[in-house]
């Protein structure tokens, strides 16, 4: 099984639904590879075109991974050592194919229905009876990826609905929920595969 997560900042979509470009957060960095330590990623993607962006986020990373951080916060060491810094998407899925010998499954996600969707059921099917298939599920800033990113998947994620219509979760609360749903071991999903 290869599962990967990538955080994209361009393009993204604004209020108003222009393309734009976001700013890479710390909280994000953290949060997100915390994360992925967890649920078992063969790596976490952080995704910006500008190098001075990910010039800092590099600086912040080697402060955790081998500078005073490193000794002070071991287990933040430990989280941040599959998370990579790339400048778009396509580097990303060559960088993956280049690894494992076959170009990763593109799986986006966004807040509101989509066409060409997925169920988490059938997706955490396929990443269980899939070995050999990278899968790379594909998260954006802002209000979500762009439709000219969304072009680029070969499937969609369904959403995540509480018992509200309110439906704007922070990217790191639905990372970890959509994790947890596809690679949980205790999750209904899980249970009703007869795996727990």
């Amino acid at each position: 099984m290869s599962f990967h997560v990538a955080l994209v900042h361009y393009p993204i979509t604004d209020k108003l639904g222009n393309a734009v470009c976001t700013s890479i957060t710390n909280l994000d960095l953290h949060d997100i590879s915390r994360a992925g330590t967890t649920y078992g990623t063969e790596a976490v993607w952080l995704v910006h075109p500008y190098e001075a962006q990910r010039r800092f986020i590099s600086r912040v990373m080697r402060h955790w991974t081998t500078g005073w951080g490193a000794t002070y916060n071991p287990s933040r060491r430990e989280s941040l050592a599959a998370t990579e810094l790339v400048a778009d998407l396509g580097e990303v899925a060559r960088l993956i194919e280049s690894r494992e010998g076959r170009r990763p499954l593109l799986i986006g996600t966004h807040a509101a229905p989509v066409a060409n969707s997925i169920s988490y059921a059938a997706l955490r099917r396929r990443i269980d009876n899939e070995p050999e298939q990278p899968f790379l599920i594909v998260f954006g800033t802002g209000w979500g990826l762009h439709p000219e990113m969304m072009e680029q998947m070969d499937y969609m994620l369904e959403p995540i609905w509480g018992p509200t219509p309110w439906n704007h979760l922070s990217v790191r609360a639905a990372i970890g929920i959509i994790m947890d749903r596809l690679r949980g071991l205790g999750h209904p999903l899980f249970e009703q595969a007869g795996n727990h």
